[in-house]
């Protein structure tokens, strides 16, 4: 008796491969064969069949290689620090298999199926093909193709030709030439690999639809079970689809996939490897496949989750921009571990949501954080008080908040650092020496929209700025105005340095994706504004035209920020003027465990290390008494050593806190993510309120929520830390 499927079945045996020889003698008497019955039916195609033919035999060498040396598509994991997976991604869920992995149920049902001879056949089925061949030419499309052949069809079609859909048609054109091709490329198969490596590699290849590819993933997806536990009755579901994943889709079409099952397990019966009554017992069943839909990972950096998402975004983002592809990244079977430290991000996590309600309309809280150093600055949490999701019903969102540019109001007062650092490195002004900060300026030097300043001179035009409140005394040191943020003195300098150079620090210290087509910066002004500029003298509206290259309102931080450069800022000063690309980058590794060289951009000495230093004292006094955030520090009992700097926009659009111990920098900002039509927001936000658990709406300043953020969150994470001081300040800075 032949033998069936029970849990000793012997595994099916491998033949001894055939000669090269001897397989091509036997194409070639198909080839002649062929040709003379098609002859007399389509005499015109004989020629051009012909030529595709030979075609083919010039290539068919170099695509039983490919066969051999392109690998099939693999899931991507995305690691923490630690090594722990947080996501992953792919275009196609494979999970690879031995054939000692595989159950003997599912071999033989997927023989039984597709090619009952397999076992006997040097790679074609002579007579099928034959009879295929013939059927083709009369406008039948019999298949009549062997394990082998199918190996060979679905690898050009999943792996080799993947994406490139001209190449998948050719693949399974119906013709004759695509026939002989595929035939020569399976027995060349034949004399290279076993039987049961074609078997193993055709289980591992072949699609069961939803972006399943494999046995491993399909008993995964379909079971939740692994592929040497596959009974027969699963075996027989998951051999009938592949002869049309969707169209047998369990979920989608029960009563189809049902009735393809069956089939299967009559010919499994047929075949000798299923007992008649085991095959009825089991047509009586149900499909058995997880009742809540295919069990595998989701495809992208949703699958993160709320928290890790942002986190997995900027991997992504960051590689794309390093030079590498979405293909390569999402077929490679790489592993990915990045600098994310779990600990880190939970806590920016908490921290966003303790202050603004992720339920809260329209309103972003995020939190980046980034570890200084000399050689590398490694992110290591990108937060957000709204959950990183498709379910915008729930609040979720997948902008890349706490690292992309999408706060296009601004960061506010925090863009008064590039000023300070400006005016320090042209030799202005030192750390301790005073500036003036009148209630008011008046500037003719810088461009703009020309407008009346009616707290000054009611019938002068330029541009008008005051402090917001009447406390400050009319000068002070530079080192003050960091920690108190007086804007008119910080607009003083700004005409006292020129835009040039307070840009070109923007730049240097951290925010290159920022300044990117930034208007504030200078450059051709629209069409609007040259006409408003030709209507007034002017000598008497803003100056000379090449002194006054941008807008005035730069430097009180009106340009649109990522909070993720803004904490790489902090990175920097608290560095020593070293900048670092702020990297999510541990290590990448291939499917077979081997390192990838990945370098990122490298370190730059961007400013004078003693000029650093000296800023860096500048921004320590904002969380003592008298600073904006010494509120906020005091909540938390915090004592530590630090550097930081508020920031608030015109009418409370936005507001931002960025600061840094010698340990770990980060910035926290709020701001509106969306329009009113839920896209990007350009228009005038309003107030932006911050929900703090337990309390009332209140008026978002850069000393509430973003501090406070950020102080709840590195309080958590400095416990323990030993406390370092902040560098000496360098006496070329002190005084000029």
């Amino acid at each position: 008796m032949a033998s069936r499927v029970t849990a000793d079945t012997p595994r099916p045996r491998t033949l001894v491969p055939v000669r090269k020889s001897d397989g091509l003698l036997k194409l070639l008497g198909l080839c002649l064969l062929a040709g003379v019955l098609v002859a007399g039916l389509l005499f015109p195609i004989v020629g051009a069949a012909g030529v595709v033919s030979n075609q083919a035999s010039e290539t068919v060498d170099d695509m039983s290689s490919e066969l051999a040396d392109v690998p099939p598509p693999l899931v991507t994991n995305v690691t923490d620090a630690q090594g722990n997976r947080i996501a992953t991604l792919y275009e196609q869920y494979r999970i690879p298999t031995a054939s000692d992995e595989i159950s003997e149920a599912m071999k033989w049902a997927m023989i039984s199926v597709e090619d009952r001879r397999f076992y006997q056949h040097r790679g074609v089925d002579w007579k099928g093909t034959l009879r295929a061949a013939i059927s083709t030419s009369t406008g039948n499309t019999q298949g009549a193709s062997t394990l082998t052949q199918q190996y060979v069809k679905n690898y050009l079609i999943n792996v080799i030709y993947r994406g490139d859909e001209l190449g998948q048609q050719k693949a399974q054109e119906v013709s004759i030439a695509r026939k002989l091709k595929e035939a020569r490329i399976a027995i060349q198969l034949e004399t290279k690999m076993p039987k049961d490596q074609i078997l193993t590699g055709y289980l591992n290849v072949v699609e069961f639809s939803r972006k399943i590819y494999g046995i491993g993933a399909a008993a995964r997806a379909y079971f939740g079970t692994t592929p040497d536990k596959l009974n027969a009755a699963q075996a027989a579901l998951l051999a009938g689809m592949v002869n049309n994943p969707p169209k047998f889709d369990p979920w989608n079409h029960p009563e189809a996939a049902t009735e393809r099952r069956n089939w299967v397990l009559e010919k499994m019966v047929e075949n000798r490897k299923l007992a008649p009554e085991d095959a009825k017992r089991i047509m009586g069943q149900d499909l058995g496949v997880l009742p809540d839909g295919p069990d595998k990972p989701a495809s992208n950096c949703v699958g993160a989750g709320p928290g890790n998402g942002f986190f997995c975004q900027y991997v992504e983002d960051y590689l794309l921009q390093s030079g590498l592809t979405e293909d390569e990244i999402y077929t490679g079977g790489w592993t990915i571990r990045t600098t994310m430290d779990q600990k880190a991000n939970n806590e920016a996590k908490r921290a966003a949501e303790e202050q603004v309600d992720k339920n809260e309309d329209n309103v972003a809280n995020t939190l980046s954080l980034v570890r200084p150093g000399k050689d590398r600055h490694e992110v290591v949490a990108l937060a957000a008080n709204r959950d990183y999701g498709t379910d915008k019903d729930k609040g979720q969102t997948v902008y890349a908040l706490p690292s992309g540019v999408w706060n296009v109001t601004g960061a506010g007062s925090s863009y008064k650092i590039f000023t300070a650092a400006a005016a320090m490195e042209e030799g202005k002004v030192g750390i301790y020496d005073t500036i003036q900060t009148p209630k008011n300026h008046l500037s003719r030097v810088f461009s703009g929209s020309p407008a009346p300043c009616p707290y000054i001179a009611p019938y002068t035009r330029g541009y008008c700025v005051k402090n917001s409140g009447d406390h400050y005394p009319s000068s002070m040191t530079l080192q003050q105005a960091l920690a108190t943020s007086p804007n008119t003195g910080f607009v003083i300098l700004e005409e006292k340095v020129g835009m040039g150079p307070v840009v070109d620090m923007t730049s240097k210290l951290g925010m290159r994706k920022s300044m990117a087509g930034n208007a504030a910066t200078g450059g051709e002004p629209d069409p609007d504004a040259e006409q408003r500029e030709a209507q007034v003298d002017q000598k008497t509206w803003f100056g000379p035209k090449e002194n006054s290259p941008g807008l005035g309102s730069f430097t009180l931080g009106v340009s649109p920020t990522s909070g993720l450069e803004l904490a790489n800022v902090a990175a920097t000063i608290i560095s020593g003027g070293t900048w670092c690309p702020p990297t999510p980058i541990a290590e990448i590794t291939d499917r077979n465990g081997e390192k990838i060289p990945f370098k990122d951009k490298p370190c730059e000495q961007v400013i004078d290390e003693g000029l650093a230093n000296t800023l860096a004292v500048g921004m320590s006094k904002d969380d003592v008494a008298g600073g904006t955030s010494a509120r906020a520090a005091s909540a938390v009992d915090w004592t530590r050593p630090m550097i930081g700097k508020t920031g608030t926009t015109q009418h409370n659009g936005s507001a931002s806190f960025v600061g840094a111990t010698p340990q770990l920098a980060g910035a926290a900002m709020v701001f509106r993510p969306d329009s009113p039509n839920g896209g990007l927001h350009y228009g005038s936000p309003g107030n932006v309120t911050a929900v703090p658990q337990g309390s009332s709406l209140s008026t978002m300043f850069g000393g509430k929520t973003p501090a406070q953020t950020w102080f709840s969150a590195m309080s958590k994470l400095m416990e323990g830390e030993p406390v370092e001081p902040l560098p000496p300040s360098d006496p070329r800075y002190e005084h000029m």
